[in-house]
């Protein structure tokens, strides 16, 4: 201690000095001071005093902007577009110099800067601007708008999607300098489709081309995505590609490294971990990077420059969202590249009636193959129908017919063999025990079902029916689908026991396996890619797959035996596929002439003369059963929607997780289906939007849920 600091010899001399010394000391230190709560006595910004802000709250009554005043200390980093904290809910009981205060801190984002106010009220102080880092700009935010509206949730559930969660670490590091445009690519495989080179050099020269691509079978089509995205990026634009899992997105981001080279794309999948996937998504918004591939978020993917949009396998059920307000990823980017003038590619081995639909309305055009390629391309596919099984001694005794047992025996000589066992827990469907024409109702078309093995009603609008007849044949007599087969790959390791046997599914999903003769059993959508190809396929149990009670069980039956069968070697080399299943089935028949495209045109044909989806627009709505009937009541729905229902919803079985739309364990709801005609899907969704939100803004307990296009209506 210095003499300066000495207390004096003299009891109590000196130390008023003292502490008057030590507040002087205080007051002049350039210490920075913690900021106040309020704000209360700070000068706001000079100029554009007044930011508009998207609070994160969800619920419907408050998907709006809300107004609070910008402080000095915080003008120069509340920008449009960054993360800001704010005090909501005070209402105005508590205010001070003309300032609102009180309320629980929430996170918002700034959307706009103003001069003034439409409230005239008090207006609150920003709490804190959490990272001066701009993450919302002006197109995904618009984008957002518009699927909150489409689908009739909130803007803050959906920028819940769409934003990822700030990552300190990641965001100081600084992005790397964007990389030169690359040249134009050679077209390669896409010269096997008629319009492929002029669909490339469209996208080269800046233009926006739309279409629908029914890739051909093979393992090539993540080189020709890599490739149309490098024809859209030496156009000096960006390019992003949305893939259903990430087994996908790695194939495509390694035919893009390939094709491109390192550090022009970024990959955005949940496995990358939230630092490192925040890091590259900041990357792509910075504009360092201008290619994108990745899963079912990435489709908000804040992309500069957009000039093309893919979408692959769409009819897979990952690219819908699980989390309100439930937006598909096809829908979204059929919005983004109408709000954006850009490209859009919508690829898959199979094709879905929405993707038909497209073609029709002329939205997009087909890119397709000829015939003579596709036949030199896909596997030769053969049928084993109920007639064969039943003279078949070695199908009795085994559950497997012999053409199947020679197909797995001549491709063992050459390589693996593919085995497609449907999942355990595919529910059957009624139909006619002598055609097999599903079971359908008589008032609305929708799937018979006979819960009690007693009563045979409507799984859509409930109600019963008495006489049912066949209206194909006129029998009266009903059989239930079959279920999947037990025991497969014990039963084809006891047959084969030299061979080794490799099972992928739900717990263990295998991402390759090598070119040497192996069995490969696997549920559908988990099979494996093989070096060079499967020697052959087995698609067994296809009525498990055709009776699912499902609008799409066709559809989807086939989309999941074409993603099997392409990773068969084609014709010419000797592969074979080997469906079971009764060969006059829709479904069968396309798979066997590999012709998706005609089965999705002749299912949209059907649903337009029923009004099913794609053609109208649906909503299922779900509650207890006395908040559900009020509430449809109350909802000014269109004069021309259609209410099918209500049915009871299903129930979560105890153990399992709740899946959206199902009621919670030990609790009752009913579902109904509102249909409108083609045109009326906004104002369809705008009404549910407004009832629900004046129901939350009452207070009202019991939940309703709504989901605008489920895509499982039964």
């Amino acid at each position: 201690m210095s003499s300066e600091n000495e207390q004096s010899a003299e009891p109590g001399a000196g130390a008023p000095e003292q502490l008057a010394l030590i507040r002087e000391t205080v007051r002049q230190a350039k210490v920075p001071r913690a900021k106040p709560r309020t704000w209360r006595g700070a000068a706001l910004a000079e100029e554009l005093p007044v930011a508009r802000v998207l609070v994160n709250k969800g619920v419907l009554h408050l998907d709006q902007y809300f107004d609070y005043a910008v402080p000095q200390e915080l003008d120069a980093d509340a920008q449009p577009g960054v993360r800001v904290r704010v005090r909501f809910g005070a209402g105005g009981r508590n205010v001070q110099g003309g300032r609102r205060e009180g309320g629980g801190l929430i996170d918002g984002f700034i959307v706009e800067r103003r001069a003034d106010s439409d409230y005239r009220g008090a207006l609150a102080a920003l709490a804190s601007v959490v990272s001066p880092e701009p993450v919302l700009g002006p197109e995904l935010l618009a984008l957002c708008r518009a699927v909150a509206d489409r689908y009739a949730g909130s803007l803050a559930d959906v920028l819940q999607l769409a934003v990822p969660p700030r990552n300190g670490r990641a965001e100081a590091k600084p992005s790397p300098d964007p990389l030169p445009s690359p040249p134009p690519p050679d077209p390669g495989t896409w010269e096997r489709y008629v319009q492929g080179p002029a669909f490339l050099r469209a996208l080269a020269e800046g233009g926006a081309p739309r279409a629908v691509w029914t890739a051909l079978p093979g393992p090539h089509w993540p080189a020709e995505i890599a490739g149309a995205v490098a024809a859209t990026l030496s156009s000096g634009r960006g390019a992003l590609v949305v893939v259903p899992d990430g087994r996908s997105a790695a194939r495509v981001d390694t035919a893009l490294t390939e094709a491109l080279g390192a550090g022009r794309h970024a990959l955005l999948t949940a496995e990358s971990g939230p630092e490192k996937r925040y890091r590259q998504w900041l990357a792509v918004r910075r504009g360092s990077v201008r290619a994108v591939v990745g899963t079912r978020a990435a489709m908000f993917a804040p992309v500069r420059d957009l000039g093309l949009v893919v979408v692959w396998d769409d009819g897979d059920s990952s690219h819908s969202d699980d989390n309100a307000p439930f937006p598909h990823v096809r829908e979204a980017l059929e919005l983004r590249a109408a709000q954006g003038r850009c490209g859009f590619l919508l690829g898959g081995t199979s094709c879905t009636v929405e993707a038909a639909q497209l073609v029709e309305s002329g939205w997009a055009l087909p890119l397709l193959a000829d015939r003579e390629v596709l036949r030199r391309a896909a596997p030769l596919v053969r049928t084993v129908g109920d007639g064969e099984l039943a003279r078949d001694g070695a199908a009795r005794s085994a559950r497997l017919p012999s053409l199947a047992w020679g197909a797995v025996r001549d491709g063992l000589r050459t390589g693996p063999v593919l085995i497609q066992v449907p999942r355990r827990g595919y529910a059957p469907r009624l139909a006619c025990e002598r055609c097999r024409t599903p079971a359908r109702c008589r008032h609305c078309a929708g799937p018979l079902e006979a819960p009690d093995q007693q009563a045979l009603n409507c799984a859509w609008c409930g109600q019963a029916e008495r006489a049912w007849s066949c209206a194909e044949c006129g029998s009266t007599r009903l059989r239930a689908r079959i279920v999947g087969a037990r025991r497969t790959a014990e039963e084809l390791g006891r047959a084969f026991p030299a061979v080794p046997v490799r099972t992928s599914g739900r717990d263990h999903i295998l991402d390759a396996v090598p070119d040497t003769p192996a069995l490969v059993v696997s549920t559908p959508g988990a099979e494996p890619v093989a070096e060079g190809g499967y020697a052959a396929a087995l698609l067994l149990d296809g009525w498990a797959m055709l009776g699912r009670p499902d609008l799409r069980a066709g559809e989807e039956a086939l989309r999941r035996w074409l993603a099997a069968s392409a990773l068969v070697r084609g014709q010419e080399e000797g592969g074979t596929v080997v469906v079971v299943a009764e060969p006059t089935e829709r479904a069968v028949q396309a798979l066997v002439r590999w012709d998706p495209a005609g089965f999705a045109r002749r299912e949209l044909a059907e649903r337009a003369e029923l009004g099913f989806p794609p053609v109208s627009r649906m909503a299922s709505v779900t509650g207890p059963p006395e908040a559900l009937a009020a509430f449809l009541q109350a909802a000014g729905l269109p004069p021309e929607a259609e209410i099918l229902g209500p049915v009871p919803a299903p129930s979560t079985a105890p153990g399992r997780a709740r899946r959206p739309g199902d009621a919670p364990p030990g609790e009752t709801w009913e579902r109904a289906l509102v249909r409108v005609v083609p045109g009326r899907g906004a104002a369809l969704a705008r009404a549910l939007k407004t009832a629900l939100a004046a129901r939350t803004a009452k207070g009202a307990n019991e939940p309703i849920r709504i989901r605008i296009d489920p895509p499982d209506i039964g």
